[in-house]
């Protein structure tokens, strides 16, 4: 019987395999510090008698949170998830509140950005698609998290629910962690430097300046992005459909959001991340402006699963193109800054919407601002892509796989 010791710990190996379904399912448990205030916005906003923007703010403190505890290590993040739901659990004011997100935020990076910087070490020829699979799991905790909390926050109460959250990430998380116990195998490649150093050179960018780019990139298109995912729940009970349906939608949207990061990790292997991702985000695009002349009840269902299907893609892309401009040296380091741009995004889209609903009485401004920051990222996606180091050039699949195999085969 083969354990965690004797698999053969290699590239694209049985035990590379194994860690990514721990990933995926570690990531699918901590992502419920992303989708949990989305469902229990509205209760938590009646509860302590605060506007709309106020109650959006434990959302945006706790990507702020996830932001800045992208390096933690995975049992820290898991025991500071834990005690963050605890601890909100017993908070007697929204400030109170809201400052635990915080703590909710850094525990639930543990499981997305740590998890895709190390599932991309693992993987060659195959590592778009192992990517955008480890990234799903953020998706497929979207999709199961907001009908089970709506339903014990409806039963039992949005505290006790907390509680039962808290309790369940300690007991489930931590044993995970036993196949993500081994390092990466893989060195860097001469040919690879190589390669990336030139592809700097065409664009005509220093690192640092396309470091600022990607993150530009990353910070509006989640802009945009945060407006229909936090905010649909309580959308739908404003437009008086109930916040049972919206949680429904949400878990509808990030249900097909599944199958877009998937999908889009085929897609970059064949068209390269820059493509994959203006193709994303002008999809995403498309659908926030449906939101905005939409309001029907099925409409909106129709629309936040293509919202889904759109968006999915997008962010993962970020770890295909830092791991084409970047060498593998500072890659790790790069995509974690772009990722930190990306929930710094979220945390500022989630409480934008808010504020801007606060200010006009709808969503429609919200939604229009959301088209405005999505116009930015498809902006540089297409700049990038029209510099002479842009697209999926020949021979860069087989470069980039070198990157991380010492002898240079993929």
């Amino acid at each position: 019987m083969p354990t965690f010791r004797t698999l053969e710990a290699g590239v694209e190996s049985p035990f590379a395999w194994l860690r990514l379904v721990a990933a995926v399912v570690l990531g699918t448990i901590g992502s419920v510090g992303m989708w949990s205030m989305p469902v229990v916005l509205p209760a938590v906003q009646a509860d302590f008698g605060a506007a709309r923007a106020d109650a959006s703010l434990p959302f945006t403190l706790a990507m702020i949170g996830f932001a800045f505890g992208i390096v933690a290590p995975v049992a820290c993040g898991a025991i500071a998830l834990s005690s963050g739901y605890v601890a909100a659990a017993f908070a007697p004011n929204l400030m109170v509140f809201a400052l635990v997100h915080i703590l909710i935020g850094i525990g639930t990076s543990a499981s997305f950005g740590p998890l895709i910087a190390d599932t991309s070490q693992w993987f060659t020829r195959r590592r778009g698609i192992a990517v955008a699979i480890v990234s799903s799991g953020n998706y497929v905790g979207g999709a199961i998290w907001p009908p089970i909390l709506h339903h014990f926050v409806a039963t039992e109460g949005w505290r006790a629910t907390h509680i039962g959250v808290g309790a369940f990430c300690a007991l489930t998380m931590l044993p995970f962690m036993l196949a993500l116990w081994r390092r990466a195998p893989m060195q860097g490649g001469e040919a690879a430097d190589a390669f990336v150093a030139g592809t700097q050179r065409g664009i005509g960018l220093s690192p640092n300046a396309l470091q600022v780019v990607l993150c530009i990139a990353g910070l509006s298109c989640c802009v945009a992005m945060a407006m229909p995912q936090v905010h649909i729940v309580a959308y739908c009970g404003d437009l008086g459909y109930g916040v049972a349906r919206g949680a429904e939608m949400l878990a509808l949207m990030l249900g097909f959001g599944i199958f877009s990061r998937i999908a889009s990790g085929f897609i970059a292997d064949r068209i390269g991340g820059v493509a994959t991702l203006l193709l994303s985000s002008v999809l995403q695009g498309v659908a926030l402006l449906l939101y905005v002349f939409f309001d029907g009840l099925a409409s909106l269902y129709v629309i936040s699963a293509l919202f889904g299907l759109f968006q999915g893609g997008i962010v993962p892309m970020y770890a295909i193109i830092v791991r084409q401009y970047f060498s593998p040296q500072e890659a790790g380091t790069r995509l974690g800054i772009v990722l930190m741009a990306t929930l710094f995004g979220m945390a500022l889209g989630g409480w934008m919407s808010g504020v801007i609903f606060d200010l006009t009485g709808s969503y429609q401004a919200a939604f229009v601002n959301g088209l405005v920051w999505n116009l930015v990222n498809v902006s540089i996606a297409l700049w990038l892509l029209t510099r002479p180091a842009g697209g999926l050039q020949t021979g860069e699949a087989p470069l980039l796989f070198a990157r991380h195999s010492g002898d240079g085969r993929g």
